[in-house]
């Protein structure tokens, strides 16, 4: 069995969601496929795919050997190139993971500045506020907020970001600013159930329980309810610059603060990168680490500054 030509067939059979659709794919009989297939879970010793659904579903096993298979064919892929001496332009399929506002708002314009600027890469950018498993998931790089457990992972640092807690003016000239903890308590607050401390507000100096009235799945949604005036929140600063710069949020407790959040760009650590992900990393670590200085940047000047940024 050639097993690099069975990788391929097998990579070729998840992309186009079925045997059949593979064999048209490749110009060979549906029989060819299936043999391949049925010779890895042989070598394997296990099944890839479920067979009692219709549809091409990898089992458990049948997902990690998937993503293997196609690290080793890039991996290949390059090794060849580089043995040859060639130069070629990136190209292929990535696929990219991070929280849904900063995605939207920080990782996307360097995203498709990418794009054209290599236009033989195509991207699948997954904005979701849940963690994803690169390997499961056959992700590439994923931009991670908060603190790292111990993997095997790679981490490329490319910043920090604030947790503030704010309000509208209005609510606070109606309910007066809180000064410490203690009085922050005594408020009404709206909580973001995306946030890892939602139910309970962790300081430096100690920690509360905000008394929430309502609770709210995204980030927006939080924002969009304090700068209404229905009560305090908690938000990542980048999440709540957009109000803070039109003055329809007001920071608080600054002086409590605990100690920023970093911020990576994460990927699995192949000892050979494949190129694509190594144009990616090259072009979008300087760029989102300028979109996080930006959105920080509000945060710390004070508006009457002469020489605060626009």
């Amino acid at each position: 069995m050639d097993r690099l030509e069975a990788m391929s067939i097998l990579l070729t059979a998840v992309e186009a969601g079925s045997l059949s659709a593979a064999g048209r794919r490749l110009g060979v009989p549906l029989a060819t496929v299936s043999r391949k297939v049925s010779e890895l879970e042989a070598h394997l010793g296990t099944r890839i795919f479920n067979r009692a659904s219709r549809q091409l579903t990898p089992t458990d096993a049948g997902v990690a050997y998937i993503a293997a298979c196609r690290r080793i064919l890039d991996e290949v892929d390059e090794a060849e190139r580089i043995a040859a001496g060639e130069f070629r332009t990136p190209k292929g399929d990535l696929i990219i993971t991070a929280p849904i506002v900063f995605g939207r708002l920080h990782l996307l314009p360097v995203v498709t500045d990418f794009l054209r600027t290599y236009p033989e890469i195509d991207i699948r950018l997954v904005l979701a506020d849940r963690m994803v498993d690169l390997l499961e998931d056959q992700v590439d790089v994923a931009l991670r907020i908060g603190a790292l457990p111990d993997s095997g992972l790679v981490a490329i640092r490319i910043g920090t970001i604030r947790q503030i807690v704010c309000a509208s003016p209005a609510y606070l000239a109606e309910y007066g600013t809180p000064r410490d903890l203690d009085d922050l308590g005594r408020h009404v607050c709206v909580t973001f159930s995306g946030l890892a401390t939602a139910g309970q507000w962790r300081f430096p100096s100690g920690s509360i329980t905000p008394r929430t009235r309502l609770v709210v799945d995204t980030a927006e949604a939080a924002i969009d309810a304090a700068v209404a005036g229905v009560g305090i929140t908690r938000v990542l600063c980048y999440q709540a610059a957009a109000a803070a710069r039109a003055g329809t949020l007001q920071v608080l407790l600054e002086d409590l603060e605990p100690p920023p959040l970093p911020v990576n760009l994460v990927h699995t650590g192949e000892r050979l990168l494949p190129l694509k992900l190594r144009a990616f990393l090259d072009f979008a670590t300087p760029r989102v680490k300028a979109h996080l200085a930006e959105a920080t940047c509000v945060f710390l000047w004070p508006k009457d500054r002469a020489d605060a940024p626009a």
